[in-house]
């Protein structure tokens, strides 16, 4: 499960706009929304792609999509 707040954290840091990163990744802002909220899963593909858009460590990575609880 994504890690919300870790994310969100992650995206403010990175001083990109969700629409921006929405784009990037050729996703609606409603389906990033949900996919930010565990509603629907990241694809690996578009982890990797957050990755490089946010700068994120490998550690940060696992830290925001790969955490066992998840919050929201």
């Amino acid at each position: 499960m994504t890690n919300t707040s870790e994310l969100e954290a992650a995206i403010a840091r990175s001083g990109k706009s969700k629409n921006d990163l929405a784009s990037k990744l050729g996703l609606a802002r409603e389906t990033l929304w949900k996919k930010i909220n565990n509603m629907v899963e990241f694809k690996a593909g578009e982890i990797l792609a957050l990755q490089q858009l946010l700068h994120l460590s490998s550690a940060q990575r696992d830290t925001i999509f790969f955490d066992k609880k998840g919050d929201k």
